[in-house]
């Protein structure tokens, strides 16, 4: 992963493109990127079907190829300039450049972006079956990164498209949800995100899921990539809580995230499921291996079948397991509130908060098995 804030340039005029090489060559902190990969930043030369061009920038705006658009051109007229803004772009270079202007510009835009931008890490929990604790794990492992340092901007984003509850796992009462961020996505920035989050008194951020279901319809897995890219900028950490659910938009964030943690517990059905998923997962291409954790709840060592059993059944290791306390987490589920709340000495409690920091870059990445 690169270090510095990647730009790419896409100038039909080879004088222009050698030049704005040149220039951002010589600004500390830009580094060209390679091809048609993903960008930062992109300085796009309009051609001769302007409004073409105008539409190409607010798709690439939209699915998030490139966080912000400047455009160049030799043609200067208002009617340019406007459709230019009106696209998204940010800035606007006219031909023949200046060199100076120019590379002010950039050398703003990379001081704004190494102050302000994070690169949040995603971490997507999927159940292998319904009623395997994956909510009660998700919120709860976003608040034990949190209690890693409050200066960890931890958001959870509810992906259970039919039966979001992270809302009443933290007792919140949302006005806002992703169908509606979705619906509006082309006004989505720092600032429109933030104003519909939910903060809870943890410091954890919520984005729950539509409670209706005729505004599904708005989610797409280019919307949902727009969505996942304005909060890594915002958050070193996002937990998308993914419910059972294997569908364009789900493998849309699976493909951007950092870790995938596959739920089960120690049922036969579960862990045939599991097995089920990592073969899909290969089939796919992604996420990568090293990439997924299989974590076993609830688990008891005395339960019917074994450790060493599931990890025969699976065909890979158990990176985690988290102990059964029923009470705890029923007291917690019936509550609202996380277990740091209801149980702060409990063994469920400790476990989670350990799995959070193997979580972190500091953190072990065995986990325990």
């Amino acid at each position: 992963m690169s270090n510095g804030t990647t730009v790419r340039l896409e100038i039909r005029s080879a004088p222009i493109h050698a030049e704005l090489t040149k220039i951002v060559q010589s600004v500390r902190g830009l580094q060209l990127a390679e091809g048609k990969a993903a960008a930062d930043l992109l300085i796009h030369e309009i051609g001769n079907d302007p409004m073409q061009d105008f539409e190409l920038v607010q798709k690439l705006v939209l699915s998030g190829a490139a966080r912000e658009v400047f455009l160049t051109s030799a043609r200067s007229e208002p009617e340019i300039l406007l459709h230019a803004l009106r696209s998204g772009a940010k800035e606007f270079f006219v031909q023949p450049l200046k060199a100076d202007e120019v590379r002010a510009t950039l050398e703003r835009y990379s001081a704004q972006g190494a102050a302000s931008r994070r690169n949040g890490q995603v971490i997507y929990l999927i159940g292998s079956k319904g009623g395997v604790g994956t909510t009660t794990v998700a919120v709860n492992l976003a608040a034990g990164l949190r209690a890693i340092s409050e200066e960890n901007a931890v958001a959870v984003i509810d992906m259970n498209l039919l039966f979001g509850e992270v809302p009443l796992f933290l007792d919140v009462d949302p006005a806002f949800n992703w169908g509606e961020v979705a619906k509006n996505i082309t006004r989505l920035d720092a600032t429109y995100l933030m104003s519909v989050l939910t903060r809870h008194s943890s410091g954890i951020y919520v984005l729950p899921s539509p409670s209706q279901l005729d505004r599904l319809h708005a989610a797409t897995p280019d919307t949902v990539e727009r969505l996942i890219r304005v909060m890594r900028e915002e958050f070193d950490y996002i937990i998308v809580d993914g419910g059972q659910s294997i569908d364009d938009i789900s493998l849309k964030i699976m493909e951007l995230s950092n870790t995938i943690l596959v739920l089960s517990i120690l049922s036969l059905p579960c862990l045939i499921n599991v097995r089920r998923l990592l073969e899909t997962f290969k089939r796919l291409g992604f996420p990568r291996e090293e990439q997924v954790r299989v974590v076993v709840n609830r688990f008891q060592k005395h339960a019917g079948i074994t450790l060493k059993e599931a990890v025969e059944g699976i065909g890979r290791p158990i990176a985690w397991t988290i102990p059964n306390d029923f009470a705890a987490t029923m007291s917690g589920i019936n509550q609202g509130k996380l277990l740091q709340a209801v149980a702060p000495r409990a063994e469920v409690t400790k476990n989670l908060q350990d799995l959070a920091q193997s979580l972190t870059d500091k953190g072990a990445a065995a986990g325990r098995g």
